[in-house]
């Protein structure tokens, strides 16, 4: 067996500066003689570290611990202008853009209605620099930036699929031209994936290697954790769960055509109010949903408002009214409303649990939020009977613009490697 190489004291250094800031971003402002305790390192190790970090930008002192016995000590935090990135999340009603801090304390965000016919370049560029512009900051501030859409760009291609209700966005040249107009890296990923990334780093699935996120908003899909990390597939359409032909629903051709699968037709929002007035539950029970605030002419002017605060269609606005009535009173014909939902969520829920067998499943999106612990508590009961193995369901834990959250924790993830690299 080869010796093992000794680690260089340049290496070592490098080692404990890294450990110190993730210390530093996940407990806030440490003194020296914490971190030294935390890190295990000695008072001048520590005191070393902590002047290399700021003479370099990456850490400022912040006030004392004051009001504890015996002299203050000085206090140390991650520099917030040590770095900043942006996240975009883009749906057929709104572009909404954000800036956050190297801590991941958002500075600044922006919302733009979708205009369809618009350029789609110009709409991302003016969203995220209209955001840049209120964090005080310049483009060329930002080190990088993650946009969320429906679907995926094939990585072979470099064209969106699985999202034809996002006109404007499926010209072979896109990716070029957001390039070319932005002059930092930029990521794309799929917005049922960045509301996993979200749960991940912030939320309910924390601490969990193999989850899946389910989610219900205007189209029906999820997000695979495989050992820590996402799993998009070939051609990024991992998770398009929507698609899968299900018991309950004739088989749907040409899906791509078409838009939907048999799972999407079972238990997406489009067919819920039909199933509330089957079994009894009239619409004008459902209370009126709340109107967001929307510009005059953008998409999706009327209906219900997302944790995102941006508008609902009228369908994910009626199927979240009639779920969140029923789920306040879930007795009579709204507990069988909610009942049956829930066996159409297990349905296909069931086949991806027997494939993947993960420890949870984090429940996400407006249409499966608004039922609340009445549908959760009936959906893993009717999944224990259709799956082999019983995950537990968990609610999300990320409620106000998780798919914006995802983008730019994915994007401090990748920017925090850079900058918090002493290394060179």
């Amino acid at each position: 067996m080869p010796a093992a190489t000794p680690g260089t004291p340049s290496l070592l250094r490098a080692m404990n500066d890294r450990a110190a800031l993730e210390l530093l971003l996940t407990h806030g402002p440490l003194s020296r003689t914490r971190i030294g305790h935390l890190t295990g390192l000695s008072k001048p190790t520590a005191s070393q570290l902590l002047a290399r970090l700021e003479a370099v930008g990456l850490v400022v002192a912040t006030g004392t611990d004051g009001g504890r016995p015996g002299p203050s000590a000085q206090l140390y935090a991650i520099n917030p202008r040590a770095a900043y990135v942006g996240g975009l999340d883009v749906t057929p009603g709104r572009v909404l853009a954000a800036v956050a801090d190297i801590t991941g304390t958002v500075v600044a965000t922006h919302e733009v209605p979708y205009t369809e016919g618009a350029d789609a370049v110009d709409q991302v560029t003016g969203a995220l620099g209209e955001a840049v512009k209120a964090a005080g900051l310049h483009r060329s501030d930002l080190r990088r930036v993650v946009i969320g859409t429906p679907g995926a760009f094939d990585p072979q291609t470099g064209r969106l699929r699985y999202a034809s209700h996002l006109p404007g966005w499926h010209s072979p040249t896109l990716l070029e031209e957001l390039a070319a107009a932005l002059p930092m890296p930029v990521e794309y990923e799929n917005d049922v994936n960045l509301a996993a990334v979200a749960e991940q780093r912030l939320g309910a699935a924390r601490g969990h290697e193999d989850f899946v996120l389910l989610w219900n908003e205007e189209g029906l899909g999820a997000a695979l954790v495989l050992g820590g990390r996402l799993h998009r597939g070939w051609t990024g359409g991992a998770g398009e769960v929507g698609f899968l032909p299900v018991p309950g629903r004739p088989l749907v051709r040409q899906v791509t055509r078409a838009n939907s699968g048999g799972y999407q037709e079972l238990a997406g929002v489009e067919g819920l109010p039909r199933l509330a007035a089957e079994l009894g539950v009239e619409p004008s029970d459902a209370p009126d949903a709340p109107a967001a605030p929307t510009p005059s002419g953008a998409p999706g002017a009327s209906g219900a408002s997302d944790a995102n605060g941006a508008p609902h269609g009228p369908e994910v606005a009626a199927a979240v009214a009639l779920l969140t009535r029923a789920a306040a009173a879930p007795e009579g014909a709204q507990l069988r409303f909610l009942q049956s939902y829930a066996t159409a969520l297990a349905t296909g829920l069931a086949s991806v649990v027997a494939v993947l067998d993960p420890e949870i499943v984090v429940l996400s999106g407006a249409a499966i939020s608004a039922g609340g612990e009445p549908l959760r508590a009936l959906l893993e009961a009717e999944l224990a009977e259709l799956a082999p193995s019983r995950p537990r369901l968990v609610p999300g834990g990320v409620r106000e613009r998780p798919v914006l959250h995802g983008a730019l924790e994915m994007a401090l993830a990748a920017t925090r490697d850079e900058v918090f690299d002493t290394s060179g």
